[in-house]
């Protein structure tokens, strides 16, 4: 017999709310046989947690693939910084410390886990405790998080599904907070693009009964890459593109399409290197 489950999800809402929709998401592609991404803990999630679901419309694996595509940053920095924090901005209920743990990429780190006093909560009632993550129940706007950071032995910030619900300078304001701060880190985000964004102002609806949240700022992948030089600190910006994943998604991915007026319309996820 099925668990019931234990947690109403509706103390959540506005931007917040968003991470019940990725975690839906990463959740049913794990549950595939053929999904793109391992995430136990996501599945055990949803199952904990009641909520409609369905307002967020069907479930796809954009989401799964963009959790993958962080992860591989994240192993990679951590190969090279083993005693590095990772500081995840606006966590949510992402699951990427469980993940990386698998084959101990994470061993040796610090996790700064970041997001609002009623994400936080949900995170330490249903998730376990580890002695490696540091909770922070704020906003990442609040800069005061940088100063819990123990940045001797390096930083890889995420920001997963965060820019695009900042203003265009709040979000260009924290990376370059970010870059001031952590010279030598990384930092990596995603990014929606202008024609996007500009239905999310318009108001966007996933289903009859749920409008997503505005997402004022937007990228291309040549504008992220643009930072680069152009924000004090940013020494290098990569267009980091996300795998391959199945059906339509691995067509689309093919290099030979992203150029042109493709590239532009496209979202991206982009690896920040700060001087």
């Amino acid at each position: 017999m099925a668990r019931n489950p234990v947690i109403d999800g509706s103390v959540l809402d506005g931007v917040s709310a968003t991470t019940l929709w990725t975690l839906r998401n990463r959740a049913v592609e794990a549950k595939r046989s053929d999904g793109v991404i391992r995430d136990p803990w996501a599945i055990t999630l949803l199952d904990a947690i009641a909520y409609d679901y369905d307002k967020f419309g069907r479930p796809g694996q954009v989401h799964a693939l963009r959790a993958q595509a962080f992860d591989a940053a994240t192993r990679q920095y951590l190969l090279t910084h083993p005693k590095a924090a990772v500081v995840a901005l606006a966590e949510g209920l992402q699951t990427s410390y469980w993940r990386l743990a698998r084959d101990r990429a994470n061993a040796d780190s610090a996790w700064y886990s970041i997001d609002l006093p009623p994400v936080m909560e949900l995170r330490e009632r249903l998730l376990p405790a580890e002695d490696h993550i540091v909770g922070l129940a704020q906003s990442a706007l609040d800069r005061s998080w940088m100063d819990r950071v123990d940045a001797t032995h390096g930083v890889f910030i995420t920001a997963e599904g965060l820019l695009m619900y900042l203003q265009p300078d709040e979000a260009l304001g924290l990376i370059t907070d970010c870059a001031r701060r952590f010279p030598g880190g990384a930092m990596m985000f995603d990014s929606i693009p202008h024609w996007f964004s500009g239905r999310t102002l318009r108001g966007l609806k996933l289903s009859r009964r749920y409008v997503a949240p505005p997402m004022p700022f937007a990228l291309s992948a040549d504008e992220s890459a643009a930072l680069a030089g152009n924000v004090p600190g940013v020494r290098t910006a990569h267009d980091m593109r996300l795998p391959a994943g199945r059906g339509w998604f691995k067509i689309a991915s093919h290099p030979s399409l992203d150029r042109g007026i493709l590239r532009s319309i496209r979202p991206s996820v982009t690896l920040l290197e700060f001087g």
